[in-house]
């Protein structure tokens, strides 16, 4: 039966998921969880999850509280967790609590979790209703659901491109260095992308091209110290594809280790000599098989989500867009659109691609303007 929610409920419960927006990038690979402890209307105490091995969200709430609240109700924006992980199972602290009553906004789809704390907390006489802002709920954790339920990050392909869909003029130039199509604003939202993901990859190709740094590199605290090439705030993984390890060993992906962390996946048959090269000089070096020097682009997720990698910024170049496309991973696209027109060049995706009828859909655009570029945004909702 579904749980009727009053105006009180979907309230209180917004106030949970904004409390659980504030571990963003600070409790992977936890989910991030709000709570709040209400009683007559009245908030008596609320807390989120910080980072894996802290208080959860509801211990943090009840914490402040002296652990007791009887009569009151929880509001929760994820199922609270019934086994012992890092920490005590939330589920024997509610029931010690008093609690009378716990909203839970999505069931958590661990294992170890989905459902069980639910039927505890109700073998218990807890009146627990679930689905209060369900669709929210679900969506401020969509890269946890993909990662437990699919073992794969979620894909976010990130494109810059001109009105007439190319990437770059396909002309060769005499340094590796960006060429770039976008402004300052459109740049700098791309930075911020690059910060909300665990990780950015590109291929080959894109090192030999562009010889990018893959980091955030936008100023904080109001200094510029991305001026200096410094990085600004915390890194995600730099993940560069390169079945034949054809990318040049001065890549500035590989000189600035201590900028951020660099992945490179090889092909088994990659030179062993240079593997061993890039692990001297703090690159961390991992195999998968090729066929025709491409990986299963399944296998490299898979990869990813073993080193606890929930969501990956694909950047490109060409080919590897096409291989997501093709493979059926892409969740989402953020498209960058410059106010320029080539008549040819490098288009946004290549290879085999995919039928019409079988065209990865998406959902309503999200425009916003970015001085004289246009950022879309939207949504993959069916493959």
């Amino acid at each position: 039966m579904t749980a009727s929610f009053g105006e009180d409920d979907v309230r209180f419960m917004r106030r949970a998921l904004r409390l659980a927006a504030r571990g963003a990038g600070t409790t992977r690979p936890n989910p991030m969880v709000g709570a709040v402890v209400v009683r007559a209307g009245r908030v008596l105490a609320e807390g989120f999850h910080r980072r894996p091995g802290g208080p959860h969200a509801e211990i943090e709430a009840l914490s402040r509280l002296d652990g007791r609240a009887p009569g009151a109700t929880m509001y929760v924006s994820l199922e609270p967790c019934a086994h012992t992980g890092r920490t005590p199972p939330c589920t024997t602290a509610l029931l010690s609590s008093g609690i009378a009553r716990v909203v839970i906004g999505v069931r958590d789809p661990n294992p170890l979790v989905n459902g069980r704390g639910i039927a505890k907390l109700r073998r218990a006489g807890i009146k627990v209703d679930v689905g209060c802002l369900e669709g929210e709920s679900r969506a401020i954790n969509r890269a946890f659901f993909i990662w437990v339920t699919e073992r794969r990050p979620l894909v976010t392909l990130k494109v810059a491109a001109t009105w007439d869909g190319f990437i770059a003029d396909g002309r060769p130039r005499p340094v590796a260095a960006p060429a770039w199509l976008t402004g300052p604003g459109a740049r700098a939202a791309a930075h911020a992308m690059r910060a909300a993901h665990d990780a950015v990859l590109v291929g080959a190709g894109t090192i030999r091209a562009d010889d990018p740094r893959l980091t955030d590199r936008r100023p904080v605290g109001g200094r510029a110290r991305a001026a200096s090439g410094g990085p600004s705030r915390r890194q995600p993984l730099r993940v560069v594809l390169d079945g034949r390890l054809s990318s040049p060993p001065d890549a500035a992906v590989f000189r600035s280790a201590a900028d951020a962390q660099t992945l490179v996946v090889v092909g088994t048959g990659a030179s062993a000599a240079r593997s061993k090269a890039l692990r001297a000089a703090g690159v961390e070096v991992a195999a998968l098989p090729t066929v025709g020097g491409r990986f299963d682009i399944r296998e490299a997720l898979a990869l990813l989500a073993a080193r606890d990698v929930q969501s990956v910024l694909v950047e490109g170049g060409a080919v590897v867009h096409g291989s997501f496309v093709a493979a059926g991973v892409v969740d989402r696209v953020a498209l960058f659109l410059a106010p320029r027109l080539l008549g040819g060049g490098i288009a946004i995706a290549a290879g085999a691609g995919r039928s019409l009828a079988d065209a990865l859909k998406l959902g309503p655009p999200r425009l916003r303007r970015l001085g004289d570029d246009i950022l879309m945004e939207a949504d993959v909702v069916s493959s």
